[in-house]
């Protein structure tokens, strides 16, 4: 109920306000792609449906934070660091599940997720700290190259690694949907850095880039695509193997 009353009660925005627009345009992204996702649960077999779930976990999730954030964002003109972190500490362990669940029916095993989880965590974690208690500190790039070591072991996981051997013995429709959920990371994900290394001191290794960008905008439309995206890349494939199924 409390939910609802928040959504009702929108702070009010500038006209100009492009920023507070892409909050509130992502949380309502989100939680539309999440009641998607949860309605079309039952209307596929068994072993997808924990995949969907996952899909509408992440979308839900992440709709309620932005409805904080755009809120934050509305009374303090600050970028929600604190909320965002929140969000996706939540939310990226449970996109790095999909994999998983995806590629079990081909072998995949328990230790496979939790390198996953463990490394989302790691780069989300030391991302949080050099970026929201060293971010004035010019040393903080080092936080950031700690969180893209995991950050890249986790895209070496899906491209090269245990996911993608996996994916390849799981059939056609699972190795493309892999696919298409690494370029999702490799270059979905990459905006996530490119944030860090904008709105910290210490940049990248010490140098100033990409200084003077709205990374709330990038991070708010990245968001929404990156996870709106990876559960239809899901619902894609459970749907496909629905029509491969009747057809057969």
């Amino acid at each position: 109920m409390f939910l609802f009353t928040n959504l009702l009660s929108v702070a009010k925005l500038a006209n100009d306000d492009y920023v507070g627009f892409t909050f509130f345009v992502g949380s309502m992204a989100m939680m539309a792609a999440a009641a998607f996702f949860f309605l079309s649960m039952n209307s596929f077999d068994k072993k997808w449906r924990t995949s969907i779930l996952v899909s509408g976990l992440i979308t839900f999730i992440a709709a309620v934070h932005y409805f904080y954030m755009r809120d934050y964002w509305a009374a303090t003109g600050d970028s929600p660091t604190f909320f965002r972190y929140v969000d996706w500490i939540l939310t990226v362990p449970l996109m790095c599940v999909e994999f998983y669940l995806i590629t079990k029916k081909a072998g995949a095993k328990i230790a496979l997720l939790w390198q996953l989880i463990f490394a989302s965590v790691v780069m989300l974690v030391t991302g949080y700290i050099g970026e929201a208690i060293y971010g004035k500190d010019t040393q903080s790039w080092i936080w950031g190259l700690v969180s893209g070591i995991a950050y890249f072991y986790i895209v070496y996981l899906v491209w090269f690694g245990e996911v993608a051997n996996l994916a390849r013995n799981a059939g056609p429709a699972v190795q493309k949907a892999v696919k298409t959920l690494g370029w999702f990371v490799l270059v979905g994900w990459a905006i996530y850095p490119i944030g860090y290394i904008a709105g910290t001191e210490g940049g990248l290794f010490g140098m100033k880039v990409f200084q003077g960008l709205s990374m709330d905008i990038v991070y708010n439309n990245g968001d929404a695509i990156n996870k709106i995206g990876f559960g239809l890349v899901i619902y894609a494939l459970a749907q496909s193997d629905k029509g491969s199924t009747q057809s057969a």
